[in-house]
C-alpha cells in the first residue's frame, strides 16, 4: 500500500503558476461541462451535461431545471464534481482537461448574488434567455473545494481553492462597474477586442465581443468560440481597468504593426 501511494505522489507535479493558469483558462473558457451527482434514490452517481460560466470570481456558474434528475440531487445532495476541457484532434487523453470537487449552493432568485450570476451567466450564454425566467430553472453556484488538473500525458496537478478563486475586495469592486465596463468595449471598441483576440489569445476569425471581466483578465467569444485573455498583471483595483485596456491595445498594435513591417 506504501508503495502505490508513492507512486501516486510521484506522478502529481508541483502545482507552478503555468498550472493554475492552465486550470483558470480550462474553466473559464468552458461552455458546458459533466456534471457529477449523487443519485439519492440509489446513492449511485449519476453524471450529466450542463451549461457553463463562471462567477466574477472564478467559481463555476450553472443554469438547470428542478425537472432535471441532476437538480433534485443537487438539492439533496449538494456534493457534486464538475469536468471542463474540451478535446481536440487525435487522442482525447492528450487534450487537458480540469475536474473540480465542488459544494452546490442554489441561489435565490431576487438577491444580489442571483443577479450577477444570471448576468454573467447570460453575457456568456445569451440563447439562456429564453428559459432563464422560467419559474422551474435555477442558478446554482459551485463552490469549488479542491480540483484535479491533468495537462495532457505526465502532466497531473493538484489545486486547491484558493488556486482557482480570487477574494478580497477587487470581487464586489469590480462586480459593480462590470457590465457598463462590457456595454462600453462591446459598443464602442470593438476594433480593440478583436486586437486582444489576435494578439494575446492567438484566436482566429470575426465578431469578437466581451462576455465578462475579473481581476485576472476577460472572456471573449464569437459565436460558439470562447478565448480567454489574461491582463499583464491581476487587478488590484476596478479603477485600473480602462487604463490596462488600453496599454493591452496599445501593446498588441504595436505588436500587429511591427509584424507587418517584417
Amino acid at each position: 500500500m506504501g508503495v502505490l501511494t508513492d507512486q501516486k505522489k510521484a506522478v502529481i507535479r508541483e502545482t507552478d503558476a503555468e498550472a493554475i493558469r492552465l486550470a483558470k483558462t480550462l474553466l473559464r473558457r468552458a461552455r458546458f461541462g459533466a456534471l457529477a451527482v449523487i443519485e439519492p434514490q440509489t446513492g449511485s452517481p449519476l453524471a450529466s451535461r450542463v451549461g457553463v460560466a463562471t462567477d466574477i470570481d472564478g467559481a463555476p456558474l450553472i443554469l438547470v431545471s428542478m425537472l432535471s434528475a441532476h437538480t433534485g440531487a443537487l438539492l439533496a445532495d449538494p456534493r457534486c464534481s464538475l469536468l471542463v476541457g474540451e478535446p481536440g484532434k487525435g487522442d482525447p487523453l492528450a487534450h487537458p482537461r480540469l475536474t473540480l470537487v465542488c459544494q452546490a449552493a442554489r441561489l435565490e432568485r431576487g438577491s444580489n448574488a442571483h443577479a450577477r450570476a444570471e448576468r454573467r451567466y447570460l453575457n456568456r450564454n445569451p440563447k439562456a434567455s429564453l428559459y432563464a425566467g422560467l419559474g422551474d430553472f435555477s442558478i446554482f453556484r459551485l463552490e469549488p473545494q479542491h480540483a484535479s488538473l491533468n495537462g495532457g500525458f505526465g502532466k497531473a496537478y493538484q489545486l486547491d481553492r484558493s488556486n482557482l478563486l480570487t477574494s478580497g475586495p477587487i470581487v464586489e469592486d469590480l462586480a459593480a462597474s462590470e457590465q457598463s465596463a462590457v456595454d462600453h468595449m462591446n459598443a464602442d471598441h470593438l476594433d480593440a477586442i478583436a486586437v486582444y483576440a489576435r494578439h494575446f489569445a492567438k484566436a482566429s476569425g470575426d465578431g469578437w465581443t466581451i462576455a465578462g471581466f475579473d481581476a485576472d483578465g476577460m472572456d471573449l467569444v464569437s459565436g460558439d468560440n470562447v478565448c480567454r485573455v489574461f491582463f499583464p498583471q491581476p487587478l488590484a483595483t476596478a479603477r485600473e481597468l480602462r487604463q490596462v485596456l488600453v496599454e493591452m491595445a496599445r501593446i498588441a498594435r504595436t505588436g500587429a504593426n511591427t509584424k507587418t513591417d517584417t
